[in-house]
């Protein structure tokens, strides 16, 4: 007897073909201004959309210490973590410079922002903006983060 074809692709070319979600880590940028707490968003190199700085692993650093540093190298931001933990997660598909699209898992780590420089490693290359919680939220493209920064408002006002 075949199986149909359903399980042959849940339990055989399924898992082959998909590929599993790579792993970065983000900071969620913020400053006390005023009444109220503003976000850090950054472009992106390739499209420039809106987004919060985010890298793949760094060799030798914790994930909420590689969130710090590509702060510092995407932002020119320096802060401390509020916690270890990470805040949340959102996924996106990246485009890689070889045409490959992959998907990609962020675990976002909150950053108390205690520094801003305007010299620093990826200043050429990127805007940065500070903007309320709602405001961020509709700047960015993906829904999970748009929720995220929703999240962090609603905690706020609580």
């Amino acid at each position: 007897m075949f199986a149909p074809i359903s399980a042959v692709w849940d339990f055989v070319l399924g898992p082959i073909l998909q590929r599993p979600k790579r792993l970065q880590m983000a900071a969620l940028c913020h400053r006390e201004k005023g009444a109220g707490r503003e976000y850090l968003l950054v472009t992106s190199r390739d499209t420039g959309r809106w987004i919060i700085p985010k890298g793949w692993p760094i060799r030798g650093l914790k994930a909420d210490e590689t969130a710090l540093q590509e702060a510092w190298e995407e932002a020119g931001v320096r802060g401390t973590k509020d916690t270890s933990d990470p805040v949340g997660t959102y996924t996106y598909d990246k485009k890689l410079a070889n045409g490959v699209v992959v998907p990609v898992e962020t675990l976002v780590y909150s950053i108390a922002v205690k520094d801003v420089q305007d010299s620093f490693p990826e200043a050429s290359e990127r805007k940065r903006r500070w903007v309320p919680a709602e405001e961020a939220a509709n700047l960015v493209q993906e829904d999970e983060l748009k929720n995220l920064f929703l999240t962090q408002q609603t905690k706020r006002a609580s």
